[in-house]
């Protein structure tokens, strides 16, 4: 099963510069325009469980084979 990473980078509501990366992992539908798609309500839903959390960006890739999920 191919996998697609939705890179988040999260920064703390009280402290702005104290941000890290998340990664959320998906199967992929062949492309990353469908993670690209289906990222703004799985973003929604992972801000909700993580309330002293700030999404700044993310991104979609492919993950690195050496990484392991």
């Amino acid at each position: 099963m191919d996998m697609v990473d939705l890179i988040l980078t999260v920064c703390l509501i009280a402290n702005p510069s104290n941000c890290r990366d998340e990664h959320l992992y998906f199967e992929s539908r062949g492309s990353l325009v469908q993670c690209m798609m289906l990222a703004p309500s799985e973003i929604a839903k992972w801000s909700q469980q993580h309330p002293t959390l700030t999404v700044k960006r993310w991104k979609c890739a492919f993950p690195n084979e050496d990484r392991a999920i």
